[in-house]
């Protein structure tokens, strides 16, 4: 194996997940935390245990509170950071030396508020081209619990250039992390962010304690509305079939995993928002995409409405109740995927 170095920006439990694949695939790799305390913590404790519980951050990985120091002379730099912080990393990422024109990899999942900008959208809009050789997206149904455990996982490499896509496939590939390869950018991160708003539904159906039929309702048509979105921005429809659509809305609707999940059920137990995020530990990507996706749907006129219930019980004090009925009575139609 030709041994890389890839800079990992970003240490929660996906930071850390991927930066052990990547160490015992034999790359030389650094991990960069941007708070300096934390950075300090895990770099002698080499472990996050409210995080990734019984997981050991390997000997080998360089834990930096510098950026320039976990960029310099790379081949690959990861971007794991929340979405609505991607802006200000990539930022910060464009004043540090990248002497190689790394690849970049983002590897968060959410639509920027405001702007309604994709994640590779944004990398493109404040790292300078001649810093970089390429932008990829790394997505699917993939829980850090999970694939720190080496438990069998399988995404997608997306970029606009098939040869980044082949390197972001060789560089992270293992027999236990399957990687495949497409072109649709576009798609990959449309679904990837809009299958958090219907996870954020999935929890609330079981904090209201509905059943299985309704959840299967639930997944069908939250599948058929992100889809629609991404005819309309121009997405390749396959896409939503396969790992960074049904793959990993699935796994984000069903799994004990699922923080998204998890803050939709708090909500339809009766809990308010504030209260919930105030106690996690994890960014929950799915509230603050619920603002732009419901954004995004009405700038293009899409109808997306289980986006617009969820943005109404997030944003507006609806009940969740009161949102599932809502969608129950609307006009009878034909039953469409486009």
């Amino acid at each position: 194996m030709n041994q890389k170095t890839a800079g990992v920006l970003g240490a929660g439990g996906w930071g850390v997940a991927l930066a052990n694949l990547l160490c015992a695939k034999g790359h030389a790799v650094r991990l960069w935390e941007f708070d300096s305390r934390a950075a300090d913590n895990l770099r002698v404790r080499r472990a996050l245990p409210k995080k990734l519980p019984g997981i050991t951050l390997s000997s080998d990985i360089l834990v930096t509170n510098d950026i320039t120091e976990a960029t310099d002379d790379a081949d690959f730099i990861c971007l794991v950071v929340p979405s609505q912080t991607m802006r200000s990393v990539g930022q910060l990422l464009n004043k540090s030396n990248l002497s190689k024109r790394p690849i970049l990899v983002n590897l968060s999942k959410g639509i920027e508020v405001g702007t309604l900008k994709r994640m590779s959208e944004v990398l493109r809009e404040t790292v300078d081209p001649g810093n970089y050789g390429g932008i990829g997206t790394l997505s699917g149904p993939s829980h850090a619990e999970e694939v720190a455990r080496n438990i069998p996982t399988a995404v997608v490499a997306a970029s606009e250039s098939e040869q980044a896509a082949a390197a972001v496939q060789e560089l992270f590939i293992t027999p236990r992390f399957r990687v495949y390869t497409t072109t649709d950018i576009l798609g990959v991160e449309l679904a990837g962010s809009l299958k958090n708003i219907v996870a954020l539904a999935a929890g609330m159906l079981d904090g209201l304690g509905m059943g299985d039929n309704t959840r299967g309702a639930l997944l069908t048509r939250g599948l058929a509305e992100i889809a629609r979105m991404g005819k309309k921005l121009g997405a390749d429809p396959l896409t939503f079939s396969g790992l960074s659509g049904v793959g990993d809305l699935v796994t984000t609707c069903l799994s004990r995993h699922s923080r998204n999940r998890f803050v939709g059920e708090q909500i339809g137990l009766g809990r308010k928002l504030d209260a919930v995020l105030s106690h996690m530990t994890m960014v929950a990507e799915g509230v603050e995409t619920t603002r732009s996706g419901y954004a995004l749907s009405a700038k293009h006129d899409i109808e997306m409405p289980i986006t617009a219930q969820v943005y109404k019980v997030l944003f507006e004090g609806k009940s969740p109740l009161e949102a599932i009925n809502d969608l129950m009575v609307r006009d009878p139609k034909a039953e469409s995927m486009r």
